[in-house]
């Protein structure tokens, strides 16, 4: 199920129990779960954001096995971290600066490619609505996208590969192109249906949070 909402003590014990958190992700076998808690205390206290940031950037700086599954873990989840949460921008300055010098130092090399990942999605991200599911931040791990099925009326369903940043309006007007209804004078919009509900997703939704809820 997706995170649902929590009970919290003060800023400075929730800050301790991430550090926890962080120590404990280095050496974990499944460390998905973990991130998507580190990421939904994060989404519910924004305060604590640029404290992650800077510890990632930290565990990420001189690693005693660069490349190595622990130093990976970091870098995967401060790629979850880009693409759900902007810094401040004096943190920003920072871990532009990190990037930069890691790309320097290894090149080519899977850190690299991270800091690369993690730039690119900075430059996109707003904030959203929820933490990413499972599903996505398996995805961010492999520096991949997802890919969302779209159920049309009249049409067999479509698949659509879509990012983190990948809103419900793009989606839309990629399927108008596909189904050959570019000049159709009828408008079109994505609905979200559950067993209780149908709604319609507002044109700037971002598609990652609409299949967080259905998770």
């Amino acid at each position: 199920a997706a995170p649902g909402p929590r009970s919290y003590t003060t800023l400075r014990d929730e800050a301790v129990k991430l550090f926890n958190s962080l120590q404990q992700l280095e050496s974990e076998r499944d460390p998905v779960p973990l991130m998507q808690g580190v990421l939904q205390t994060c989404l519910d206290l924004p305060p604590l954001v640029d404290e992650i940031y800077c510890q990632l950037v930290k565990q990420t700086t001189e690693p005693p096995a660069p490349g190595g599954q622990g130093d990976l873990h970091y870098w995967q989840l401060l790629t979850c971290m880009s693409c759900t949460f902007l810094p401040s921008p004096p943190v920003l300055r920072f871990l532009h600066f990190h990037l930069d010098r890691t790309e320097s130092r290894f090149p080519a090399s899977e850190m690299a490619k991270y800091a690369s990942f993690i730039r690119e999605a900075l430059g996109k991200t707003k904030g959203r609505e929820c933490v990413p599911s499972l599903e996505e931040i398996l995805v961010l791990m492999r520096r991949q996208e997802m890919v969302c099925t779209v159920h049309c009326p009249g049409a067999p369903a479509c698949s659509v590969a879509i990012s983190s940043h990948t809103t419900a309006e793009e989606v839309a007007q990629e399927l108008v192109s596909r189904l050959g209804l570019s000049q159709s004078p009828n408008l079109f919009a994505l609905y979200e249906q559950s067993r209780r509900r149908e709604q319609p997703v507002g044109n700037t939704t971002l598609l990652a949070d609409v299949l967080t809820r259905f998770e």
